[in-house]
């Protein structure tokens, strides 16, 4: 039996009240903080003030804490708007912003479909929004706004870590950089590139965000009305 389906065992007030809701908001806690290596079993248990062997009855597996991590995470992305384009538009920004509030999350979306009574529930908002869309439309514009959307927090994320691990943020990364670019570009082998850097438009991340998405919603409509 899933774990969304799995009764919990009776709680042991002697031996501290325990419930799979406690297990999990503390294991976000955890991995709010210190990421995903900080959510070990024995680590968790630790936290909570109990034996190890004592999870066990509310999870069989780390698999199993992860998805419901997930899901947890899930109640915090809730689509609305009038229309398919503002809710698929409202399920990207709540999406990326739950993943700037828990960024471990950006290691683990994208996968196997996630199957948590709030991950379902987003899911349903967003077809329902489709409306009178064809299905062989709906289903493959939903799905490539997913993969922006998680591509794009990925590569967020993977900059954050890296400014982290470098002690550099961009402005500091351009400084060191620049003149190696200034350089390469000066023998006029990559002059397309060097059109970009000097003359292109530079977006933070906000606003880079939100212009892929317009593209991608500009096509999406396109199709859909054609």
């Amino acid at each position: 039996m899933l774990v969304w389906e799995r009764p919990e065992p009776p709680d042991r007030p002697v031996l501290g009240p325990l419930s799979r809701e406690r297990i999990v908001r503390t294991a976000i806690r955890l991995a709010d903080a210190d990421g995903l290596e900080a959510v070990s079993l024995r680590k968790l248990a630790a936290a909570l003030g109990v034996g190890p062997m004592r999870l066990y009855g509310y999870i069989a597996t780390k698999e199993e804490l992860l998805d419901l991590m997930v899901d947890a995470v899930h109640a915090e992305i809730r689509p609305t708007g009038d229309g398919w384009r503002e809710v698929l538009c409202s399920l990207a920004e709540a999406t990326r912003q739950a993943v700037h509030q828990h960024e471990w999350l950006a290691d683990l979306i994208g996968g196997r479909p996630q199957l948590g009574p709030n991950t379902l529930a987003s899911g349903e908002a967003v077809v329902a929004a489709m409306g009178g869309v064809d299905l062989d439309a709906a289903v493959p514009a939903i799905s490539a706004v997913n993969a922006y959307v998680i591509g794009a927090v990925r590569r967020e994320i993977t900059e954050r870590r890296a400014e982290r691990a470098t002690g550099m943020d961009k402005k500091q990364w351009q400084a060191t950089f620049g003149p190696y670019l200034e350089r390469t570009f000066a023998t006029g082998r990559f002059p397309a590139l060097a059109m970009v850097v000097r003359d292109g438009p530079h977006l933070d991340a906000d606003q880079t965000f939100r212009t892929g998405l317009d593209f991608l919603l500009d096509g999406i409509e396109a199709r859909i009305s054609s």
